[in-house]
């Protein structure tokens, strides 16, 4: 039996990185982590490196942390790269070619070809794709084919769906990494990697919403008739609520995280504990004891929450797919859903059924497969090792592209 190989993904998340390590059955591809961890960074905002050095501390901690935990310390050089950030951009995008050949059979040639002919698309001289993602192959004006391969047609056509993103954050990211000490083996855009991982094929085929509720970006991808056919990143997330209650409170935000993570909820229809409860924390001077009634607390965050998931409402509504994803329902994810009562105030203002989304799949640690804020860096696995998109490798630009320039700043820094 071959050795298991270690495989690692770090999510380069909106506030936070997060590692996870796992070992990779080449025979089968089976994933067991074992080893996670997670660190708050102060070099990113909303997903986007506002101090390299910063970040690259980060990473470095956060990576000899989950080695550590896997007793590999010193073993990590290539990492699966997950990117966040309002600065992404997705649309969708028609693509077509002619089967010239006396013998019509598409073979996996023309089926990557036209796929990499709607890469021919005009976009910003500052951006680059970083994933085209096949929706419906259509053959002879006929549509509705998952994978044409070995069926005959004059005419081939695809929809597909682009993720773009800004080279100059995309720079910073490679750069802090590489500092720290590790090589990008693959950018891969984390929302979908969560919605491999976490959405099933039922979900997706019957149509259905995944949210991703980071600190400072919420991630949103519509599914219908099996494939993405929407996403998007809002530039607010949970950590919009621990500022308020911060300033409400008048202490500091670490004061306000822990008040919030120990005694908040969504709603107060939607909290189990005592509404007169007296809460006792410290001021922002960090010696004065104040203290706050539990109903008081929550009616500081549920404004907030309210405000989340209308955005989120009114995106998909915009999106024109809100009507083609009640059938699944809403896949609930990330940091931020850990909220006490967030399913529930989810269902009632999307007006849905919810259920929390965890990546399936892998095996290893209960306390890190069933964390919310590990969901994308274990979706970065499932998705680069088990992944139907994943094993396809169309997305991978070529040549001139993201893929050669990441190689090339890595030198530089090696």
């Amino acid at each position: 039996m071959a050795k298991p190989d270690i495989v690692v993904g770090l999510d380069v998340g909106s506030a936070q990185v997060v590692c996870v390590i796992a070992q990779r059955d080449p025979e089968t591809d089976a994933l067991n982590v074992i080893g996670g961890a997670r660190r708050v960074c102060r070099g990113l905002k909303g997903g986007v490196v506002i101090n390299i050095d910063e970040t690259a501390q980060a990473v470095a901690r956060v990576v000899e942390e989950a080695e550590t935990m896997a007793d590999l310390v010193g073993a990590t050089r290539g990492v699966l790269i997950g990117v966040r950030g309002a600065h992404l951009q997705t649309f969708n995008h028609h693509g077509a070619m002619n089967i010239a050949r006396t013998d019509k059979e598409i073979t996996v040639e023309d089926r990557d070809q036209v796929v990499e002919n709607t890469k021919a698309v005009p976009i910003s001289p500052d951006r680059e794709i970083v994933h085209v993602i096949p929706q419906d192959f259509i053959l002879d004006r006929q549509a509705g084919v998952p994978n044409p391969v070995g069926m005959e047609a004059s005419l081939l056509e695809v929809d597909v769906h682009i993720v773009t993103a800004s080279q100059s954050h995309l720079n910073n990211v490679w750069k802090a990494i590489a500092k720290a000490g590790f090589q990008v083996e693959e950018p891969i855009y984390g929302l979908l990697a969560v919605g491999d991982a976490a959405v099933t094929h039922e979900e997706k085929d019957l149509g259905c919403v995944l949210v991703d509720l980071g600190g400072q970006t919420t991630g949103i991808a519509a599914y219908s008739e099996g494939a993405v056919r929407f996403t998007k990143e809002l530039a607010i997330g949970a950590d919009a609520i621990t500022h308020d209650l911060s300033h409400a409170l008048r202490t500091s935000l670490v004061e306000a995280q822990k008040i919030k993570e120990a005694h908040g909820a969504a709603s107060r229809s939607l909290s189990t504990g005592n509404m007169e409860e007296s809460l006792e924390y410290l001021s922002v001077d960090g010696r004065t004891l104040r203290r706050v009634k539990r109903q008081a607390l929550i009616d500081y965050i549920s404004p907030r929450v309210e405000e989340l998931f209308t955005v989120v409402q009114e995106e998909l509504e915009n999106s024109g797919y809100g009507d083609r994803v009640s059938g699944g329902g809403v896949i609930l994810t990330g940091g931020g859903s850990l909220l006490q009562g967030m399913t529930g105030a989810a269902e009632q203002i999307l007006e849905m059924p919810v259920r929390p989304g965890l990546p399936q799949g892998l095996t290893g640690p209960a306390d890190i497969l069933g964390h919310p804020s590990y969901a994308t860096a274990l979706g970065l696995l499932h998705y680069r090792h088990l992944g139907e998109w994943a094993r396809s490798r169309r997305a991978r630009p070529q040549g001139n592209g993201l893929g050669s320039r990441l190689k090339n700043l890595i030198e530089d820094f090696f």
